[in-house]
């Protein structure tokens, strides 16, 4: 499977997709062409892990990961997400998605983006660096997912007194991979602060630089699963 940017750009590898989480002409990568599915496909699927292996799968073909990612999965679902009938009318279920380490439907792709990326590019002698721009959740989530992986860092960008109390102190209590930063305006002007960061060809120089915003294709993939 062959990824190109929707400005034009291409091709790159799923692999490269999530290195660079944005391609190098600030466009967003998107596979050449969706898969297509029958229902049978999905006959034996009686848990969301197994969903997931089945919707997954074209998407890494040629991938370096295409034999991890059963484990890939295994890592992102490593808390229960249940199914709840409506009260009176238990045709109708509800997909509880925040049992998650940090109570948000985030902690999914966050989970999946840390599992493929540190198998990518976990190298303690080199990080990775990791970019998020957050208004709360998704700071928190990536957070908790690269949360002491060997050869990650995270840097979250957050607007000051935009967050609740109980979210900034969820963004600023992990550990020392973890650093999360007060900037004075919004949330577009944090992600404005990332996108230039990674369209920099000096700073992609000097870091190894990737983001963890819904501007990767690694957490597109995982929030198509639910």
């Amino acid at each position: 499977m062959q990824y190109f940017s929707t400005r034009g750009g291409g091709p790159a590898t799923l692999d490269q997709a999530l290195r660079q989480g944005l391609a190098e002409d600030g466009g967003l990568f998107l596979p050449e062409a969706l898969p297509r599915w029958s229902p049978g496909d999905f006959d034996a699927a009686d848990s969301i892990t197994v969903v997931a292996g089945v919707l997954l799968a074209p998407f890494f073909a040629g991938s370096k990961l295409a034999d991890d990612l059963d484990a890939i999965i295994a890592e992102t679902f490593h808390f229960e997400i249940p199914l709840t009938a409506l009260p009176g009318d238990d045709s109708v279920e509800l997909l509880e998605l925040y049992h998650g380490p940090t109570a948000a439907f985030k902690d999914v792709g966050a989970a999946f983006l840390a599992a493929c990326l540190t198998r990518l590019e976990g190298d303690p002698a080199d990080p990775l660096t990791i970019l998020v721009a957050t208004s709360g959740d998704t700071g928190g989530a990536v957070a908790a997912a690269f949360d002491g992986k060997a050869g990650m860092r995270v840097v979250v960008l957050f607007p000051d007194g935009r967050v609740s109390e109980r979210q900034a102190h969820q963004l600023t209590c992990w550990s020392d991979n973890v650093l999360s930063l007060r900037v004075a305006g919004t949330f577009d002007d944090c992600l404005a602060l990332v996108k230039a960061a990674l369209a920099d060809a000096g700073h992609g120089a000097d870091f190894r630089l990737s983001s963890a915003n819904s501007i990767n294709i690694g957490r597109l993939l995982p929030q198509s699963i639910y």
